[in-house]
């Protein structure tokens, strides 16, 4: 009985820390995630539109959007790209979201 309960235990814990609804970040914390960072930058000048896009997880086993350039490019109308930034969040590995941010003409 105490081996089934080390073994539960562990393997509750294991499925806790592995970040199971993990997202694209430079950085990542085990109990939160917030961060910013640039994805591409063209010789296009000018950012009059911001267009967005957005994919979310929750554990790892539902994930649903479309966090494409293209996509966030559509939903403002830019057909010029001046440059794409991304946003990413996770909490503890249960719910993570990714966001992608298009500038341009």
């Amino acid at each position: 009985m105490k081996k089934f309960l080390f073994l539960a235990l562990f393997l509750s814990t294991t499925v806790l820390f592995s970040s199971c609804a993990s997202v694209k970040s430079p950085l990542m914390g085990v109990i939160y995630t917030d961060v910013k960072a640039p994805e591409a930058v063209t010789s296009n000048v000018g950012k009059s539109k911001v267009g967005t896009a957005v994919a979310t997880s929750i554990l790892g086993l539902v994930a649903q959007g479309d966090a494409s350039i293209d996509a966030a490019a559509r939903s403002a109308g830019i057909t010029r790209i001046h440059h794409v930034d991304y946003h990413s969040t996770s909490i503890l590995g249960i719910y993570s979201t990714f966001t992608v941010t298009v500038y341009g003409e």
